[in-house]
This record gives C-alpha cells, sequence and structure tokens, in this order.
C-alpha cells in the first residue's frame, strides 16, 4: 500500500510540472474549436484509480498507448465488447490522433460486423443482420466524433464516405461525406471523383453528378479513368444528352460471332 501511494505522489509530482503548459495548450485548442477528451467520472469508471490519476498527472498518451495494445488483445480474442471499451478510452484520451478513431470504426464497422454476420451461434439471421448494423452504426458514431475532434481531417471524411457507400449503402450520404472531404487541407485526389461517382447514385442529383464529371473529364486523360468514364457515360444516357453535346462515347463493342 504504502509502495503504491509512493507511485501516486510521483506521477502526480511529474503531472503538476505539466499542469500550466497543457492548461495554455488545451485553452487554444478550445479556441479553435476543437473538442477535448474529458476525465469525467465516466472516465475514471473505465480506467481504474491509478490509470486515471496517471492520466490527470499528464500520462494522457501512455495511459492511451496501453489501452490500445489491450484492444488489440481483445481483438485477438474476439472480444468485442471489451474491444469498443478500451477504444472508448483510447480515443477519448487522445482524440486529436487520427489514427485513433480510424482503427477504433474499422474493428467496429468492418471486423465486429463481418463476424456478427458469420456467427453460426446465432441460429438467426436476422438477429445476426441487426447485430452487425449496430456493429456498423458503433462505426459510423467512432469516425463522427473523431471528425468533431478533428474537422480539418480529409481522412475522416474519406472513410465516412466508403463506409456510407460500402456498408450502409447509402450514396447521398456518402457523396457528402467525400465531397467535405474534398474540401479539407491535402484531401486526396479521388475523393472528389468518389463524390461524383456516388452523387450519379443519389436520386435526383443525376444533373448535378454529370456536370461535375464532365468537368472531371474535361481536366484531361488524368481524370479518364475508367470508373469516371462508366458513370459520364451512363449519366449521359439517363439524362438524355444529345450526341453532339456528348463529350464522351465509348467505342462501339464488336460482336460475338
Amino acid at each position: 500500500m504504502k509502495r503504491a501511494l509512493l507511485s501516486v505522489l510521483a506521477v502526480l509530482a511529474f503531472g503538476a510540472a505539466r499542469l500550466l503548459p497543457e492548461a495554455a495548450l488545451q485553452q487554444e485548442q478550445r479556441a479553435a474549436g476543437l473538442r477535448q477528451g474529458q476525465l469525467d467520472l465516466a472516465m475514471r469508471q473505465r480506467l481504474g484509480q491509478l490509470a486515471f490519476v496517471a492520466a490527470l498527472s499528464g500520462f494522457r498518451a501512455i495511459v492511451a498507448d496501453g489501452f490500445y495494445i489491450h484492444a488489440q488483445s481483445a481483438w485477438e480474442r474476439v472480444d468485442w465488447a471489451g474491444l469498443k471499451l478500451n477504444l472508448d478510452v483510447v480515443t477519448a484520451l487522445q482524440p486529436r490522433c487520427v489514427l485513433f478513431w480510424e482503427m477504433a470504426s474499422w474493428h467496429m464497422a468492418y471486423n465486429a460486423s463481418v463476424a456478427a454476420l458469420e456467427n453460426r451461434a446465432q441460429p438467426r439471421e436476422a438477429l445476426r443482420i441487426r447485430s452487425a448494423r449496430e456493429f456498423i452504426r458503433t462505426g459510423e458514431e467512432f469516425l463522427l466524433d473523431g471528425i468533431a475532434s478533428n474537422p480539418e481531417s480529409a481522412r475522416l471524411y474519406d472513410l465516412l464516405g466508403m463506409l456510407y457507400s460500402h456498408k450502409l449503402g447509402d450514396h447521398c450520404k456518402a457523396a457528402w461525406a467525400y465531397f467535405r472531404a474534398a474540401e479539407r487541407p491535402r484531401a486526396p485526389m479521388y475523393v472528389q471523383r468518389f463524390a461524383a461517382y456516388e452523387l450519379a447514385q443519389c436520386p435526383g442529383h443525376e444533373r448535378e453528378a454529370y456536370e461535375i464529371l464532365r468537368t472531371l473529364y474535361l481536366k484531361g486523360d488524368q481524370e479518364r479513368l475508367p470508373t469516371l468514364l462508366k458513370w459520364l457515360h451512363r449519366m449521359q444516357q439517363k439524362l438524355s444528352i444529345p450526341d453532339a453535346e456528348r463529350v464522351y462515347n465509348p467505342a462501339p463493342q464488336n460482336p460475338v460471332r
């Protein structure tokens, strides 16, 4: 008991030296509109006493790394509840680390959801599908919370677009997410194209999608990728664009003999 008390006092002493600079950093981040992880009672219950004291005393990164290692162990044990619990702690302690939000979403929306669908211990398919969908929604929540803490992150919006498209089949939301990604600094070049592909599948937005696809096509060969050509051709046909106004006409295929 005495040794544990001395350890806690040492942690507090070290953390005290960091309180002023960390407080100044947190004030700057709040002024910039960035969300901070809160060390409240709920977090205290998740962390445990010693880890909570360590995090409170300036060891957030070290404690977060420890819980991330526990999360990886939970994943290997296929313990999805334990995995989420550890990922909740990690992202709360280090909300400005985009990688933690990315991995949290991936584990829930992809690994856990697929495992739920393949869980033969649950004989009812409807319940397997329901469980998988809940995991996907949890992955969505991780990305949305990550974006709230990192509003400049193109990566998180990119992943959100992929989740809406591939996991939820919501092409309108996917287009929105990809467009937001394209507005962020250092956004990948492909997100503008992906936004147009998704918009082409969003009912009522075919004309808007066509105009974007056409603009990208006219930029030159670097944009004239097979998928863009496919969707541009489909939009030209769906909107009945006159042949004389079409910028792209696929070569006719030779009939099979």
